[in-house]
């Protein structure tokens, strides 16, 4: 035995008053790491009458359980075996079994579960290389320690954050945006006119005048109206908005179509064009 290699610290715990040391040195070569072979085993019997083990947390490497109880380890003795098992601590639980193979599956992945719920990782059946006689040891499941503590917390490294590459075949069929135009398109648009053409604004009619305030001046000439009459008409009997059929002789209104009080009078454009 090379004396210069660090022993690893063993736990063995069984429900029986005595247990063989050589159950305990064949569970340990199972385990196929040498530094744990080399090692003088702790053994604690009866384990499962007590509420606590005297050990101190976190001293402990490997942690073995024999037993033929289906019930060892409880919760509570998985609770104690965690706190004295080291961060990376190994569990190892071996059951002698004396049915048939489908009773041992079940009794493997029930013993599975329970170390996963007790805080275990890698929960998984061993097999097993020792020689050693089937009244002592049938099959044997392990777990480990996560390397964490309780409570402890740690950052998460976040992934980049990189935009999507869009991927455009050259070969697909891409249709130039300039060919749906057609020449109207193409075309400078026309701004509509300023609307500051009135007809009764300080602005009067250009000789040339094409917007038709020379037009809409010459009608209210001829009609001898107002620029206030024609765009706030008001009537002091109230029916001069009513038609000429309704209207007085001296009604400045008379000639003109009807309309509605206080609103602009309207004229066609061949309102004094002659019927005839």
């Amino acid at each position: 035995m090379d004396t210069g290699k660090m022993q690893s610290a063993v736990l063995a715990l069984s429900e029986d008053k005595i247990l063989p040391v050589s159950a305990v040195l064949n569970a340990i070569r199972d385990l196929g790491d040498e530094a744990v072979e080399q090692c003088d085993p702790q053994i604690i019997t009866q384990a499962s009458s007590l509420s606590q083990l005297p050990v101190e947390s976190f001293s402990i490497d490997t942690v073995l359980s024999i037993s033929s109880s289906h019930e060892l380890p409880g919760d509570q003795l998985l609770e104690e075996i965690s706190r004295v098992l080291k961060p990376g601590g190994t569990i190892l639980i071996y059951k002698k079994l004396t049915s048939d193979k489908g009773d041992a599956d079940k009794a493997i992945s029930t013993l599975e579960g329970k170390l996963l719920l007790a805080g275990f990782l890698d929960a998984q059946r061993i097999q097993l290389k020792s020689v050693v006689p089937a009244e002592v040891i049938s099959f044997g499941v392990k777990g480990k320690k996560p390397t964490w503590k309780i409570g402890s917390s740690f950052a998460i490294k976040k992934a980049p954050k990189s935009l999507a590459k869009l991927q455009v075949d050259d070969d697909s069929d891409l249709i130039d945006e300039d060919t749906l135009l057609t020449e109207e398109d193409l075309k400078k648009p026309q701004l509509p006119l300023v609307g500051d053409c009135e007809v009764g604004s300080t602005r009067k009619a250009c000789k040339n005048c094409i917007c038709g305030r020379a037009e809409a001046e010459e009608k209210v000439e001829k009609l001898g109206l107002t620029m206030d009459q024609l765009n706030n008409p008001q009537s002091a009997c109230g029916s001069c908005g009513l038609g000429d059929a309704f209207r007085c002789g001296t009604c400045p209104y008379k000639g003109l179509p009807p309309f509605k009080l206080g609103e602009k009078v309207s004229l066609s454009s061949n309102f004094l064009v002659a019927d005839i």
